[in-house]
C-alpha cells in the first residue's frame, strides 16, 4: 500500500462491534484470561509485547496505534508513550548508563537538551552538543570509546538547521554507536529515518499525527527486535503508558494526516515566501523553502516538510513585537504546533546553545501554518507587520 492508503486502512481490525468503522475504546486496567493456558500464552516471551496483559502496559488501542506507527515508519515495532517528551527521555535512558557518553545536536528541542545535560548527568552520563551542520568526518572525530548514542533532529528546534542524517548515521553505525532521531517535524510521510540508517525514530504524536491540539502522546519506533525489547522493557519499568482515549484520538487524527500535511505545507510555502520579501523581516528559517541554507539536504532526503518555520524580525524592540502579535486575528499565541489552527510563538529567552549561538539582535518567532486560507493568513501578517 502507498502511505496515504495505509493511513486509512492500518489498524482497522475486523470489528468486534458489528458495523463500527473505528476500533472501540478499551478502558481497562485488569485483563481477565478464561483459563490457565490462555493466561500463560498471553504472558509468555515476546507475546507479552503483543498481547494486552494489564492496563499499565497498554490496552488494545495502544497496541493498534503502535502497529500503525511502526508500519508507517518502516520499523520492526513501536511503543506508545504518554507524551512526546517521555518518548524522548525513555528512548535515551534505555540506551545509556553510568559512564557512557552521548552526542546531541546543538539545535535539539529544549527539554531534550535539559534532560541530557541535567537529568542524565546526575546518573553519570555525559552529553556533548555538536554543531548540527557537522560533516560525517567531523562527527567521527567526536566519537569516544564510551560513546553509546548519537542523537539527531532535523530540522533543529527554533533555528531549523538541517543535518546530513544518512551520512551521520553511517559514521555512527560503522563505529557500533546507536542513533536516535526526533522526526516530529516531517512525520513518516516526509522522512523515514530508519530507511536512512537511523536505529530509532521518535515522534511527538501530539503534533501532526493527532492533529487537533487536544492531547499529548509519543511514539518510539525501533528498527530491530532486540532494540524494541530493550526499549519496551525500559518503558514498562518506568510505568509510562498512554491512555486509551488518547490512543483512539491519535489514530483518528492519523486518518487525515496526508491531506492535512499536503495542504499545510503548500500554505506554509506561500506564507513563508511572502514573508521573505517583507522589509521588516530579517530572515525566514524554513528548509522546505528554496534558497534556505538547508534546502539542498531537504530536497535530497525528504519527500515532504512540515508547516512550521522560524521568522527573524529586524527589530530588537519587544514593544514593537508586542504591537505586531497582539492584533493578529488568525495566528494565535501558542507554544505547540501541528494542529489545524495557525499559531505564533515568540522566543523571549537566549537560546541555550554551545556550538551555534543565536547572535542576532532581532526577535526570533516561530510560525505554524494551519488549514486556513493562505491569503487570509498573509493579510493577517501584513497588518501585523504594519504595526511594527
Amino acid at each position: 500500500m502507498k502511505q496515504d492508503t495505509k493511513l486509512v486502512h492500518l489498524a482497522r481490525e475486523k470489528p468486534k462491534v458489528e458495523g463500527t468503522v473505528n476500533q472501540p475504546v478499551y478502558r481497562a486496567s485488569t485483563i481477565i484470561s478464561p483459563d490457565m493456558d490462555s493466561y500463560i500464552e498471553r504472558h509468555a516471551g515476546d507475546r507479552r509485547y503483543e498481547n494486552v496483559t494489564y492496563g499499565a502496559t497498554g490496552t488494545h488501542n495502544a497496541k493498534t496505534l503502535a502497529d500503525a506507527v511502526a508500519d508507517l515508519e518502516g520499523g520492526h515495532k513501536a511503543i506508545v508513550t504518554a507524551s512526546g517528551l517521555s518518548a524522548v527521555t525513555l528512548a535515551i535512558s534505555a540506551l545509556v548508563g553510568a559512564g557512557d557518553h552521548v552526542l546531541v545536536t546543538d539545535s535539539v528541542y529544549g527539554p531534550t537538551r535539559k534532560f541530557c545535560s541535567e537529568v542524565m548527568a546526575r546518573y553519570g552520563v555525559e552529553a556533548t552538543f555538536y554543531d548540527p551542520r557537522i560533516s560525517p568526518a567531523a562527527l567521527q572525530a567526536l566519537l569516544r570509546k564510551n560513546t553509546k548514542l548519537v542523537y539527531l533532529e532535523a530540522p533543529g528546534s527554533l533555528t531549523f538547521e538541517m543535518q546530513d542524517i544518512p551520512g551521520l548515521a553511517a559514521v555512527a553505525k560503522a563505529a557500533g554507536v546507536l542513533t536516535a532521531m526526533d522526526n516530529t517535524w516531517a512525520t513518516p510521510l516526509g522522512f523515514r529515518p530508519l530507511e536512512h540508517g537511523v536505529d530509532i525514530s521518535i515522534q511527538a504524536g501530539t503534533k501532526y499525527l493527532a492533529g487537533h491540539s487536544d492531547l499529548v502522546i509519543g511514539m518510539i519506533t525501533a528498527n530491530d527486535a532486540d532494540l524494541f525489547r530493550r526499549i519496551a522493557d525500559h518503558v514498562m519499568a518506568f510505568g509510562d503508558v498512554a491512555g486509551p482515549d488518547d490512543c483512539y484520538l491519535t489514530l483518528r487524527g492519523m486518518r487525515t494526516l496526508g491531506v492535512r500535511l499536503a495542504r499545510q505545507q503548500a500554505s506554509a510555502l506561500s506564507v513563508a515566501g511572502w514573508l521573505r520579501e517583507q522589509a521588516a523581516v530579517h530572515a525566514v528559517l524554513y528548509p522546505a523553502l528554496p534558497g534556505d541554507n538547508g534546502y539542498d539536504l531537504y530536497q535530497r532526503d525528504f519527500t515532504m516538510g512540515a508547516s512550521l518555520f522560524g521568522l527573524a524580525l529586524k527589530t530588537p524592540d519587544l514593544d514593537a513585537v508586542r504591537r505586531m502579535v497582539n492584533g493578529l486575528e488568525y495566528f494565535h499565541l501558542g507554544s505547540s504546533w501541528g494542529g489545524y489552527e495557525s499559531l505564533i510563538a515568540v522566543n523571549l529567552m537566549p537560546l541555550p546553545r554551545d556550538q551555534i549561538p543565536w547572535e542576532e539582535t532581532s526577535y526570533l518567532l516561530r510560525l505554524h501554518v494551519g488549514l486556513e486560507d493562505p491569503d487570509d493568513l498573509i493579510a493577517d501578517l501584513a497588518q501585523g507587520l504594519a504595526r511594527l
